[in-house]
């Protein structure tokens, strides 16, 4: 089956966020939203058919967990990114952002600390910070290149006996990175000689572009294995948000027990029946769905790679290893911050996510989603060319 990509949806009293929140964050309604990580593609159909064909049986009552969910993710998971992970491993969360919130309860004392790695998608600053968690930073290195690295031996140097956590974005949000396995591996072995344990967000996993391969963090080593928390889901793939679909997978007895109890206890461990059935329709009938949205979006990556060096060569896109977001180097533009936000939003009425709030390090760059419809982006690529003019 071929998928049309092209189609646009009208996403008109769905209460969508990119639409409704745009004049609280952006002061104006009159803007294309390419800031909010959904897709404007159509959620395909054999997980809409599914989801009806439940909704054809009209009791929505307490509903187990199907027998084949997990061995489903399971199964997806080895075929894909071959770790072999164990069902018993696996527990259903209620969003990545809330359960990294509650590893943090349950992990991190009040007066210890939490270390994230700017440009970094702004609730790994905002969760901890919110727990009244103290929170360390250890910037990436921007390479000449553009590309990020990590910074271990300025990780060494901020990570003091009370870090009890680092939160890493595997492949990386804002800057799109799959992390290569010794850069995995070495921060494995620095986090585990210091009892810190990682939570890792694989939440874009399944969306490697351009040849490059997700490597799972808790599979490169024994070290990583034992002292990490992974949480993923179906949902930035394929394009179900708004059905809260998350997992957590903790190899180690002691963390998985410590953590999978405290859940249990306060019930926040319950899939609803909506959350199995999408999951399970999407695992089982989407990887030709998958692979041709990946093709759409290299697509529209490479479109805008030509656009800019062509049209407007002071902006200089990163081109992702993973994901539909590409970050932009606006600082060519020679423009203060305000005047960078008026020229997207005012004058070009487009809203993209402003790069300050992934960190001081992203103040200059702008975030652009791309998992949209190529008339779509060709047309806010133009009013941005129009208001630099």
């Amino acid at each position: 089956m071929q998928y049309n990509f092209d189609k646009i949806i009208d996403r008109t009293g769905t209460n969508d966020v990119k639409h409704v929140f745009l004049d609280k964050m952006f002061g104006r309604t009159d803007l294309t939203p390419l800031w909010v990580a959904d897709m404007d593609f159509e959620t395909p159909d054999f997980i809409t058919d599914a989801l009806k064909r439940r909704l054809e049986h009209s009791l929505f009552g307490y509903t187990a967990n199907p027998e084949d969910y997990w061995p489903t993710i399971k199964q997806w998971i080895y075929d894909h990114h071959q770790w072999d992970v164990k069902t018993r491993w696996m527990t259903f969360i209620p969003g990545i952002v809330k359960g990294i919130g509650m590893a943090i309860n349950v992990f991190v004392k009040e007066d210890e600390k939490v270390i994230i790695q700017p440009p970094i998608y702004h609730p790994f600053r905002l969760t901890p910070q919110g727990n009244k968690r103290k929170v360390v930073f250890n910037p990436l290195i921007e390479n000449p290149d553009g590309s990020y690295s990590m910074d271990f031996d300025n990780l060494a140097k901020v990570a003091d006996e009370k870090c009890r956590m680092l939160i890493l974005s595997n492949p990386h949000n804002p800057a799109g990175i799959c992390w290569d396995r010794d850069t995995l591996v070495k921060l494995a072995d620095f986090c585990a000689s210091k009892g810190i344990i990682v939570i890792s967000d694989e939440i874009h996993c399944d969306m490697a572009l351009f040849g490059h391969k997700h490597i799972p963090f808790a599979s490169v080593s024994e070290a990583a294995e034992q002292n990490s928390i992974t949480f993923g889901a179906p949902s930035k793939t394929f394009n179900i948000a708004g059905i809260v679909s998350s997992y957590a997978i903790v190899p180690n007895n002691e963390l998985r027990n410590k953590f999978y109890t405290w859940l249990s206890a306060n019930e926040l461990n319950d899939s609803t029946f909506f959350a199995t059935i999408a999951t399970m329709a999407a695992y089982k009938n989407g990887e030709e769905w998958r692979r041709q949205m990946l093709q759409y979006i290299e697509s529209n990556i490479l479109f805008i790679e030509d656009y800019f060096k062509q049209n407007i060569p002071a902006v200089k896109p990163l081109r992702p290893q993973a994901s539909f977001l590409v970050w932009l180097d606006c600082r060519g533009l020679n423009l203060s911050h305000d005047a960078l936000l008026d020229l997207f939003i005012n004058k070009a009425r487009l809203a993209l996510n402003d790069g300050a709030m992934f960190g001081e390090e992203g103040t200059g760059f702008m975030r652009l989603n791309v998992a949209c419809p190529r008339s779509i982006l060709e047309q806010a690529l133009s009013q941005l060319k129009e208001a630099l003019s």
